[in-house]
């Protein structure tokens, strides 16, 4: 290759032989294709032409990126030791579990209140409003977290206007969903009862909207002072936020349900308007909310597109609370399990997603990929050996993550079983079977977390918006159905 003068020199790797060339400072925009020419320049050198899986290190005054990759090896460069990902991951994964643990003991008690007694919805509204804190808080966390990584938060001006847009955001989506989960269990009451109780919907709408919002800036607040202290400590806030939003979400969303729902139910026959003007005051605050968002650059795209993720997560959701208020009202002692098995599967595969967001957010911008026959590959689903069993780093976090939920559905369990009061007798074919529907759990929310970040990115969309609500979802789902199931066979 022919140096120019006055070019920064740039560093190849090329399988493990070195080429140093000089580039311009714009060389993101070459092509692999160009490489590979100058491969067959150097064919003198003992380099093969045939070697064209090339990765091009590209310094950055800010943060280090690998900007010309191939997909294949994208994850795996980036990737932490599994056993820092362990350290960092477990501390906080347990907190959140002892917090979801909290939520299930609260939601066996608020169970026999008076408002969830006579209206049954609410079950059908609890899954919904608990999946926020993957609709809202995880995604607000994924989206920082990959903002603290590529070096936006080092100024404070962009500090600020990022925390102010994501608080308002975060806001105005709580505000709608809530409306539309409450709209949605309403429906799907009235339907197979025959039946509308107006009592019945100002107290869920009223109730719904209220504990949305409050809960939302309330975690929305506390994941914005977890990551940037993390990114001060130079610890990864992916591997810390989403877990600590799911430990606080769970158990602060129910005892707000709870205590709102319970005081406008005793009121309601007295005092109908209150309800109404709650209801009314929120949903006048929507299109302030919206006019401040559509002003901020780091949140107007995700005014714009970020809806869709979040209302179907929310619809999703609704499904397993129909399958959870089934079960509340058929099978002794299911309601204390359910926060732990829904909240452990959304927690590590919100982990996942955020880190694989993150990786690919440091090579470049959505949609692009430096390898064409990557690009078409990453259409069909992956090889579930190579997710689950590679001897890549980004399979053996991916093993971790899978394998954390043993020890901690183990100790969640064993508290549950001392303090819980309706509890089924935790026999060891319980527990056996237990994990093992939490395992299955677990496993289908990673393998579909690694397909989808890598979709969604060649569809042009950030993952970081797009994918936790989902993948949330589906964990709730399917941990309600799987819990299910596993009383069913032991009753």
């Amino acid at each position: 290759m022919e140096e120019a003068d006055n070019q920064p020199q740039q560093l190849f790797l090329l399988k493990g032989q070195t080429i140093v060339s000089s580039l311009e400072e714009n060389v993101e925009s070459i092509e692999l294709s160009n490489i590979a020419n100058e491969n067959d320049n150097n064919s003198d050198s003992g380099i093969s032409p045939n070697d064209s899986e090339v990765e091009i290190l590209i310094p950055d005054q800010n943060r280090s990126r690998y900007n010309k990759t191939t997909l294949s090896t994208i994850f795996d460069h980036n990737e932490e030791k599994w056993y820092i990902v362990a350290c960092q991951v477990f501390i906080p994964f347990m907190i959140a579990g002892f917090g979801m643990v909290a939520a299930g003991l609260v939601l066996e008690r608020v169970k026999e209140l008076n408002v969830f007694k006579e209206i049954t919805e609410i079950y059908i509204l609890v899954p919904a409003l608990l999946g926020l804190k993957g609709n809202l808080e995880m995604t607000l966390a994924s989206r920082l977290s990959t903002q603290a990584n590529i070096g936006n938060m080092d100024k404070k001006s962009e500090l600020r206007s990022m925390i102010i847009g994501n608080i308002v955001l975060t806001q105005l989506q709580a505000i709608v969903v809530g409306f539309l989960a409450a709209l949605v269990s309403l429906a799907m009451g009235w339907v197979p009862e025959g039946h509308f109780n107006l009592r019945h919907a100002l107290v869920l709408c009223s109730s719904s909207v209220s504990t949305a919002s409050i809960t939302s800036l309330a975690l929305g607040g506390i994941m914005i002072f977890v990551i940037v202290i993390s990114h001060k400590c130079k610890v990864n806030p992916d591997n810390i936020a989403t877990p600590i939003a799911a430990s606080l979400g769970d158990l602060t969303t129910l005892g707000i349900l709870a205590s709102i729902g319970g005081f406008l139910f005793r009121i309601i026959d007295n005092y109908a308007w209150l309800p109404i003007m709650i209801t009314i005051i929120f949903l006048i605050l929507t299109p302030i909310w919206i006019v401040i968002s559509s002003r901020n650059e780091y949140v107007k795209d995700v005014l714009i597109h970020g809806w869709s993720p979040v209302v179907a997560a929310m619809l999703i959701s609704s499904a397993g609370g129909l399958i959870l208020d089934f079960a509340v009202q058929t099978l002794r002692g299911v309601a204390v399990f359910q926060p732990v098995m829904n909240g452990v599967g959304g927690n590590l595969v919100a982990v996942q997603a955020s880190r694989l967001s993150t990786t690919l957010h440091q090579q470049g911008k959505p949609g692009e990929f430096q390898d064409s026959t990557q690009y078409h590959a990453s259409k069909f689903f992956p090889n579930p050996y190579k997710i689950f069993c590679s001897t890549k780093s980004n399979s053996s976090t991916t093993r971790v993550l899978l394998f954390l939920a043993i020890p901690g559905h183990l100790t969640f369990v064993f508290i549950i079983s001392r303090l819980a009061t309706d509890q089924t007798r935790l026999s060891f074919v319980f527990v056996f079977l237990y994990l093992i529907a939490a395992l299955i759990q677990v496993a289908i929310l990673l393998y579909i977390a690694q397909w989808l970040v890598i979709f969604v990115w060649r569809h042009e969309r950030d993952p970081d918006n797009v994918c936790i609500p989902y993948l949330t979802a589906i964990g709730d789902l399917l941990g309600t159905a799987l819990l299910t199931c596993v009383f069913l066979l032991i009753s």
